[in-house]
């Protein structure tokens, strides 16, 4: 983490505070890609497996409580959900849940082919987050997702979850796996944001990240 930190001034991180100390507001749910906005603004996507704790990421992030909606139940998000900011012009967009195997086989082709078309033809999606749980690393759906934004050239920036979970032996391990996962990804940012949404641990540097872009 300190690497990662010493990226950004102490300004950069008050303003990537200040950019989520302002607030987001729920556009709408889309089920199609021509539902989706105009692409008038910069846009950023959280995609991650089932369970992996995105709700609760983005909650903690725009320091909300039900901004995104949480669930004990893998694979409520069956949408692509989009928060614009109200203040910048950024817009979050939280993708569905992917590996959950008990949900509908049509459902999971009907979320695939939407996640597909998200990510192969939106043109200000600038990067996408793909959290990985920490503890246990990278496993083949996410894979399969990078493998895909690889090709596509999207790029994407791993963001670990529940950093606070397992115990450091463990983490480390996970962090590690990830590490090696992503050395030769071509669309892959190189570094890593560990975070928890329980603590808060990460999500000033996540801040400053996306400030960072949006600066750009």
């Amino acid at each position: 983490m300190s690497e990662t930190q010493s990226k950004f001034s102490e300004d950069q991180i008050e303003a990537g505070r200040l950019l989520f100390a302002r607030p987001f507001a729920f556009v709408k749910g889309c089920v199609r890609i021509a539902d989706l906005p105009p692409a008038d603004r910069m846009e950023i996507a959280f995609a991650g497996r089932s369970n992996v704790g995105k709700s609760s990421l983005i909650n903690a992030l725009t320091g909300t409580t039900a901004l995104a909606r949480t669930s004990n139940t893998p694979g409520r998000t069956q949408e692509l959900n989009i928060f614009d900011s109200q203040s910048d012009d950024l817009r979050i967009v939280d993708m569905p849940g992917y590996g959950y195997a008990k949900a509908p086989e049509e459902k999971v082709k009907q979320w695939t082919k939407l996640i597909h078309a998200y990510l192969t033809g939106r043109p200000n999606l600038r990067r996408v987050y793909v959290l990985i749980d920490g503890r246990h690393g990278p496993n083949a759906n996410d894979k399969s997702v990078m493998n895909e934004l690889d090709r596509a050239a999207v790029s994407y920036q791993i963001v670990v979850t529940k950093a606070d979970k397992p115990n450091r032996d463990e983490l480390e391990m996970a962090v590690a796996k990830t590490r090696a996962e992503i050395a030769k990804r071509p669309a892959a940012h190189p570094e890593l944001i560990l975070t928890s949404s329980e603590t808060r641990f990460g999500m000033e540097l996540l801040r400053a990240e996306i400030r960072a872009l949006l600066e750009q």
